[in-house]
């Protein structure tokens, strides 16, 4: 891989042909004070790239890079294939996608093209390598990203279906096998010949949809691959190749897609204002929005899982985001709050979507650093002040290795299959599409409020059956992955299973939580008792499940698990039944007290410990605090609305950042000696560290102790 720069990377996109008026070198002045150091630009005009077929004007982006140059500013230049030109669609009207089979996306918006076309690949592979070659060699540029938040759409065109009849073909070997493996005797489903495959939007067998999601998610790792590959032609050995990845696209399988590309790069949206507030309130839901300060280091967390290794931030807020009547902007001394903590969990890059707010346009009301009347203001002042901090912290904080005191198993096809038969219902019983979501989030909120560190790793990564990235032995998971939580791992095989119980048996702390173990694959409900080639080693099993319509309250059982009166299981219940294993915490319930709640069992020379419903943040937050016990991590205990995140720096130097997320300034007692990184205050142990409002330190720890 291409070395990154020794700093964090620091702007924001920038679109000088978007511009009511000539202003550029007034733009780029007014990045270099605020201490930019990259911008992205040209990825979303195709129609300015090549106004007519065959008809190219590549040389009005030569004054931005030439400008950036003169200023020290660095660029990343994108490949605009995910906007495409009228007039491309008025030729090829073919290359329109379609949601369902002959009914075409309507046009106006942006990725309604499908992208496996003929048609389409020709003029798009004919616009980047024009666009490549002629500002490769430029010096201000130092990676690429091509298209843009890819996967947005399932496509289900004639030619999409038949490559995935092909892609069965070759998975399957013949239709007697597919029949077989997806128990299509069921409801009279039997192909006779692979022109019998019906098509998906009349779909109701879980093991096609398993099939068709991993399809389509192949197609958009393939398509990323293939201009990633057409662009590295060109590329210098210094310039990397990256997407611009929305991790909420249903097509995306996020880890899988970045092995095609030189580093993550994502696109952490956050609601400000009270949405960032700790304690904070439940009120909003997490979409492509999320809310709550533990939703954000959520999402950089996921950006960290994709290769386990720093990332970049492609877009994030500058100011309001989403539709003109929701304007949200930050708080004094939140997007300072945002960026280190974005920083905290490994990003090499933080940067804005976008410079100056457009004047026109689907995104009129969607926020830049500078308003509509182009003049800086309280955002830039804020951000200015922030690239002095990056600029005075240098290569302390690039490439951080954040700590990890918990790892959470994502499972990307477990959370497609929920989204079309899930687990979890709303309060009015319709189905929950983020079932998965509501199995996972708990786990990793309740260790992030109960002051732990999460490392996110998609099972997979785990033990690599494809061999496509270099998996880990059970033993060397131990040392890297202390406790390994594993909620709603719907579809696993075998050799997953397998790993999960030998990964226990070397000494680790497996978790197991519902919806874990209970399919294969192919998403057929296993035969054996659940959860499947888990449940000996466990000491406990179960066949029956309920969900829940009200909260139960949890209550411990002896003195292992210390349980507050707020204690509740939520939306569903496992009917554990305990053969060997110790019981840890029961419901208060007249009917489903009859089952324990949480159980443990020492496995060889691990444990594990099986959490039988979804818990409310109390008792996730009891959880965490009992899996990873404090110890010598002197910075658990703190105010409400102080996090105080570690990392440690390329050099081995451990880093601190203490967050106050509220209103109400506060002081800490800090636990070691430290000293503060963006100025000259030294601090002894016992000393007092002061925070205002919405503030953030970030500090140089004297002693080896970190979490």
């Amino acid at each position: 891989m291409p070395e990154l720069p020794p700093h964090v990377l620091f702007g924001a996109a920038y679109y000088h042909e978007y511009q009511p008026y000539e202003r550029l070198k007034t733009d780029l002045d007014l990045m270099a004070e605020a201490h930019f150091t990259v911008i992205r630009v040209g990825e979303s005009v195709w129609s300015t790239w090549e106004p007519e077929n065959d008809r190219f004007e590549l040389d009005w982006l030569q004054p931005v890079l030439d400008g950036a140059h003169e200023r020290g500013i660095s660029v990343i230049l994108g490949t605009p294939t995910y906007a495409v030109p009228p007039w491309l669609v008025r030729l090829y009207p073919e290359i329109a996608g379609e949601r369902r089979t002959g009914q075409r996306i309507p046009w106006g918006a942006r990725q309604e093209v499908d992208f496996t076309n003929p048609a389409f690949r020709f003029h798009a592979e004919r616009i980047i390598r024009r666009i490549v070659a002629r500002y490769a060699d430029h010096p201000a540029v130092i990676g690429f990203q091509v298209d843009n938040e890819p996967g947005l759409e399932l496509f289900h065109n004639h030619g999409v279906f038949q490559r995935f009849t092909d892609y069965l073909r070759h998975t399957y070997g013949d239709v007697d096998t597919l029949n077989r493996e997806w128990g299509l005797v069921y409801w009279s489903h039997r192909l006779s010949t692979w022109a019998d495959l019906w098509t998906p939007e009349g779909n109701a067998q879980p093991q096609y949809d398993v099939a068709w999601r991993r399809f389509q998610a192949e197609q958009t790792t393939e398509f990323i691959g293939w201009q990633a590959d057409i662009v590295r032609e060109y590329a210098r050995p210094d310039q990397f190749v990256t997407t611009c990845l929305a991790y909420e696209r249903p097509a995306l399988e996020d880890d899988e897609l970045t092995d095609r590309l030189d580093v993550t790069a994502g696109n952490p949206y956050y609601r400000m204002q009270d949405g960032l507030e700790r304690p904070g309130h439940d009120g909003d839901p997490q979409r492509w929005m999320t809310s709550g300060t533990w939703a954000l280091y959520l999402s950089a967390d996921r950006m960290y899982s994709s290769r386990q290794e720093p990332f970049l931030v492609t877009e994030t807020n500058a100011g309001n985001i989403s539709v003109p009547w929701d304007n949200r902007p930050a708080y004094d001394g939140q997007w300072r709050q945002a960026a280190w903590a974005l920083v905290s969990r490994g990003a090499r890059m933080v940067e804005y979507w976008h410079w100056h707010t457009l004047h026109f346009g689907a995104e009129t009301y969607w926020g830049g650093i500078l308003p509509h009347s182009g003049r800086p203001g309280r955002t830039y002042r804020e951000l200015a002040r922030l690239g002095a901090e990056f600029r005075a912290a240098g290569d302390l904080v690039a490439g951080l290795t954040p700590d990890a005191d918990i790892t959470v198993a994502f499972s990307m096809p477990s959370k497609w299959l929920m989204q079309k038969y899930p687990a979890l219902a709303h309060r009015d019983g319709s189905p929950d599409e983020r079932a998965y979501q509501g199995l996972f989030d708990p786990f990793y909120r309740g260790a992030f409020d109960a002051g732990l560190q999460v490392r996110i790793v998609h099972a997979r990564q785990l033990i690599d059956p494809a061999g496509r990235r270099a998996g880990t032995t059970p033993e060397q998971a131990v040392r890297q992955h202390r406790v390994l939580v594993v909620p709603g791992l719907y579809l696993a095989d075998d050799a997953t299973l397998d790993w999960l119980r030998a990964y226990a048996e070397a000494g680790g702390h497996l978790v197991l939580a519902p919806r874990t173990g209970y399919a294969d694959q192919e998403g057929r409900a296993r035969a054996e008792r659940v959860p499947a080639r888990l449940a000996d080693a466990a000491g406990v099993w179960y066949d029956e499940f309920s969900n829940l319509t009200e909260d139960i309250p949890v209550l411990a059982a002896g003195d292992h698990l210390a349980l507050d009166g707020g204690s509740r299981a939520t939306r569903w219940v496992d009917g554990l039944q305990v053969s060997t294993a110790t019981v840890l915490a029961t419901y208060r319930h007249p009917h489903f007290g009859q089952w324990p709640a949480v159980t443990t069992r020492q496995a060889g020379s691990g444990r594990i410990t099986y959490v039988g419903t979804v818990p409310n943040g109390d008792l996730a937050r009891a959880l965490m605090a009992w899996l990873a016990p404090a110890g010598d991590r002197p910075w658990r205990n703190l105010p409400a609305s102080v996090t105080a995140t570690g990392a440690t720096a390329r050099d081995g130097r451990r880093v601190r950042f203490i967050h106050n997320w509220s209103f109400t300034p506060i002081a800490i007692r800090l636990p070691v000696a430290a000293t503060d990184a963006l100025g000259d205050d030294r601090y002894a142990a016992g000393d007092e560290l002061h925070l205002g409002a919405w503030d953030v330190r970030v500090l140089v720890e004297h002693t080896p102790q970190s979490r």
